[in-house]
C-alpha cells in the first residue's frame, strides 16, 4: 500500500521510516501541506497521512476519493481541520488519540514555570553578562490555584504536575473523569478561582473561543492563561486586549488560532503579516512557541507507531479501533461500544 505523507519535516521521517520498514507500506514523503491545490499528490495512492494544518475540508476529500484513495490518516489527536460529517460514507479518516502525553503536559509546566520565574529573559541577559536581577522576581506556584480546562490523558498528567508542586486543582470537563479524585467546578467558578487557566481540551463549537472576552472578564486579575492544545480555544484579539488592560498577567501559547501560515516555518527573514501575532509576541509577558509541545523522541515514535498499526489494521481487516466514527453520531470514547466494527 502506498501512503502520501503531507506537512512533513525532516524530524517525522525516522520514525515512520522505522516502524514502516517491515510492513508492507510504501511511505512518500512530501513537504508541502495537504490543500485543495496540492491534492493531486495523493494520485495513485491507497491513502494520505496528515497533520495538525493540513486542510482535508469537502473539496479535498471529494477529490481524494476521485483519486482512489481509500483512507486519511491523521499522525495527532485533534481533527479540527477535517470535515469528518462529508468524509463519512466516502473515506475512512483514522488517528492517534494518545501519544506521550507526558510531553505535552510536562512543555506546558515548563512554560509555565519559564514565564513565572523569567527564566527566558534571565538567559538572554546573562548571555550579555548582565546578572542584575532587577525586573526577575517571580512567584511561588506552591498554594495557587490552577483551573484545568480539559481531563483526558493530557490534562490529568498536566493536574499531577502542578499537585507535586502543592497547588490547588480545580477543573472543567464536559465529560468528568469519574473516581479520579478531581474537584470538577462550573467555568464560572474556575474563571473567578484561577491563578492560572490550562486548557487540555479538544476543539469543539463548544469550545471555540472558550477563552474570549467574556470570559477573561470573569477571570482574576493577573491570571496567566496556557494553551497548548488548540489555537481556536483562545481568542487572541480578546487576549491581547486582556493583556493590555493589565487583567492577564500573561499569556504561554504553544498554538496560535492563525498558526497555519506561520508556525513550523523560518519566517526570521521576513516581515510577518499577522499584525495580532506580531502584537503578542512582542509583549514582554508573553511566551510563544511554535507547537513544539508534542516534540520530543518519545511522543514522535509513539505516534509514529499508531499512525502503522492504524494503517495496517485498516488495509488487513477493513476497521480500525482508531476510526473516526459517525455510525453512532459521536466522536468521542462513549461510541467505542460499536468496534470493531467499520463505520460505513
Amino acid at each position: 500500500m502506498k501512503i502520501a505523507f503531507f506537512d512533513t519535516k525532516p524530524y517525522d521521517k525516522p520514525a515512520f521510516e522505522r516502524y514502516g520498514a517491515g510492513a508492507d507500506l510504501k511511505l512518500k514523503f512530501f513537504e508541502t501541506k495537504l490543500t485543495e491545490d496540492t491534492v493531486e499528490l495523493a494520485s495513485g495512492c491507497d491513502g494520505v497521512c496528515v497533520f495538525v494544518n493540513d486542510t482535508v475540508n469537502a473539496e479535498v476529500i471529494d477529490r481524494l476519493t476521485e483519486l482512489g484513495v481509500r483512507v486519511i490518516a491523521l499522525r495527532c489527536a485533534g481533527f479540527n481541520n477535517v470535515d469528518v460529517r462529508h468524509a463519512f460514507g466516502r473515506i475512512h479518516v483514522l488517528r492517534v488519540p494518545v501519544y506521550s502525553p507526558h510531553a505535552v503536559a510536562e512543555h506546558a509546566m515548563a512554560m509555565l514555570l519559564t514565564s513565572v520565574r523569567r527564566i527566558h529573559k534571565a538567559y538572554n541577559r546573562t548571555r550579555d553578562f548582565n546578572f542584575s536581577l532587577q525586573g526577575l522576581t517571580g512567584f511561588d506556584l506552591y498554594g495557587k490555584t490552577v483551573g484545568v480546562i480539559g481531563t483526558g490523558k493530557i490534562g490529568r498528567v498536566f493536574i499531577d504536575i502542578c499537585r507535586g508542586f502543592g497547588m490547588r486543582v480545580i477543573a472543567y470537563d464536559k465529560y468528568p473523569a469519574p473516581d479520579s479524585g478531581i474537584t470538577y467546578v462550573t467555568t464560572e467558578e474556575l474563571f473567578r478561582e484561577s491563578d492560572v487557566i490550562s486548557l487540555h481540551c479538544p476543539l469543539t463549537e463548544e469550545t471555540y473561543h472558550i477563552i474570549g472576552a467574556e470570559s477573561i472578564d470573569r477571570m482574576k486579575r493577573g491570571v496567566i492563561v496556557l494553551n497548548t492544545s488548540r489555537g481556536a480555544l483562545v481568542d487572541a484579539e480578546a487576549l491581547l486586549a486582556g493583556i493590555k488592560s493589565r487583567k492577564i498577567g500573561a499569556a504561554c501559547l504553544d498554538v496560535y488560532e492563525e498558526e497555519s501560515d506561520v508556525f513550523f516555518e523560518d519566517y526570521s527573514g521576513h516581515i510577518v503579516e499577522d499584525d495580532t501575532l506580531a502584537r503578542l509576541i512582542t509583549m514582554p509577558n508573553v511566551l510563544v512557541t511554535s507547537h513544539q509541545a508534542f516534540l520530543t523522541e518519545e511522543a514522535l515514535a509513539g505516534i509514529a507507531e499508531v499512525t502503522v498499526k492504524n494503517l495496517l489494521e485498516f488495509f488487513q481487516t477493513g476497521c480500525c479501533e482508531n476510526e473516526l466514527c459517525y455510525r453512532c453520531g459521536k466522536i468521542d470514547d462513549s461510541c467505542r461500544g460499536q468496534r470493531p466494527r467499520k463505520c460505513f
